[in-house]
């Protein structure tokens, strides 16, 4: 079941990109990947040991719910999984990139 965030307030962020605005906005981020059969992003984050995984997700965690955009995510022990995609949107937008921007600041 997919999560929806609390509010369905529309702006020019939770549009769908598409064209030469997704390759560029996609050009601007480093290490992250489309998800194959999705239109999502994912990137795989590792840390030293569990406190520093805990620690980063924590501050995600702080910024996606200030931005009220959350990410889809997992963790096992120093591994971190994220994946990004704007469900009101019905895919990729520019809440996307710039939360995604957040996270490698985090890490």
């Amino acid at each position: 079941m997919q999560a929806r965030c609390k509010t369905a307030r529309r702006t020019h962020m939770t549009d769908k990109l598409t064209g030469q605005a997704r390759s560029a906005a996609l050009a601007s981020l480093s290490g992250w990947t489309e998800v194959p059969g999705r239109d999502a992003i994912q990137k795989s984050f590792k840390f030293a040991d569990f406190n520093q995984a805990w620690g980063f997700m924590t501050r995600v965690a702080l910024a996606a719910e200030k931005a009220d955009h959350h990410p889809e995510w997992s963790n096992v022990y120093n591994r971190v999984e994220i994946v990004l995609s704007t469900h009101d949107a019905g895919g990729l937008s520019e809440k996307d990139i710039a939360l995604a921007k957040v996270i490698d600041s985090a890490a």
